[in-house]
């Protein structure tokens, strides 16, 4: 038994992809598996998740189902720069004969169109910022999507944002005086595994360069570093605007390590967020029948990352 791939990455942040027709199940333990297989950087391919296109489960509602799984074989509910990859991917594998259509994730719908030149525009659905969808916690009073909360950690408080994008993103604007102590390298799990989070959250460490550019390094759940956040992107945009940092007028600059993305957002919680970026081929292949067995069902960890 052997299993056909392709590998893309979007500013990096890097994916395996598979269609379902090219698989005996889809078991979602029996993928899991199979994801932090594939996805090691020794013993597999490597890279930073496994995307399968598959069928919807109401073709009525939408055209495609995005299922992602991190590398460390966690569910993921949506991944922004892996559904600008999933949209190149199954337009170029003629799995879908127009430039746009309706993804089903586990984050709800989200819709891609391809542009001529392999860019993708995402809308990415409304920001969510009341804290108990995000998921967060507060541990002192403050208005969603108007002021910072506090996230405390031994007698420290910081300064964050949270705000989900169908997943949670802990953003930190490094210029906020409790916040100028951070470093990724130290913070970033902590933070992503903080009980205030209850579903674990992706961390953003932010620097403004001017009103609508912004320096990200990102430490996502599940992976730890990556190269680029497509959510995260879309997240600290809506914090930027949101804390008056940023114009809602013009579109935002995110730099990340692997380059820059741009979102679009009118400062509107009931409106959506685009965002734009690359979505680019590394390389194509088949997986030998070593990995026939990675696609048992096994006791893999499930958790939504």
């Amino acid at each position: 038994m052997s299993f056909p791939f392709k590998k893309m990455h979007g500013l990096g942040n890097d994916f395996i992809m598979m269609k379902a027709s090219d698989l005996p199940t889809l078991d979602i333990m029996a993928l899991q598996a199979l994801a932090k297989r594939v996805c090691d950087r020794h013993f597999g391919v490597g890279a930073d998740g496994l995307i399968v296109a598959a069928p919807p489960s109401d073709e009525s509602l939408f055209d495609l189902k995005f299922i992602y799984i991190n590398s460390d074989g966690s569910l993921a509910e949506m991944c922004g720069n892996g559904i600008r990859c999933f949209a190149r991917y199954v337009i170029d594998e003629g799995l879908w004969n127009a430039n746009s259509f309706r993804a089903e994730t586990l984050a709800g719908l989200i819709q891609p169109t391809l542009h001529e030149d392999g860019t993708v525009t995402v809308n990415m659905g409304v920001p969510i910022v009341e804290a108990s969808s995000v998921p967060f916690i507060p541990q002192t009073p403050y208005e969603a999507g108007k002021e910072a909360s506090t996230l405390n950690h031994d007698g420290d408080a910081l300064s964050v944002w949270p705000v989900s994008m169908g997943n949670p993103h802990a953003i930190l604007f490094l210029e906020d005086a409790h916040n100028q102590h951070l470093n990724p390298a130290v913070d970033g799990h902590w933070i992503e595994t903080h009980h205030q989070f209850p579903a674990k959250t992706n961390v953003e460490f932010v620097t403004r360069q001017n009103a609508q550019t912004y320096q990200v390094t990102v430490w996502e759940r599940g992976c730890g570093f990556t190269l680029a956040c497509g959510t995260g992107a879309c997240a600290t945009a809506v914090a930027a605007i949101s804390s008056g940092r940023a114009k809602a007028s013009n579109p935002v600059e995110v730099q990340l390590p692997g380059g820059s993305l741009f979102i679009e957002w009118s400062g509107n919680y009931e409106t959506p967020v685009y965002m734009t970026g690359p979505a680019t081929y590394v390389c194509d292949g088949v997986f030998s029948s070593d990995f026939a067995d990675a696609l048992m069902p096994l006791d893999a960890e499930v958790s939504h990352a």
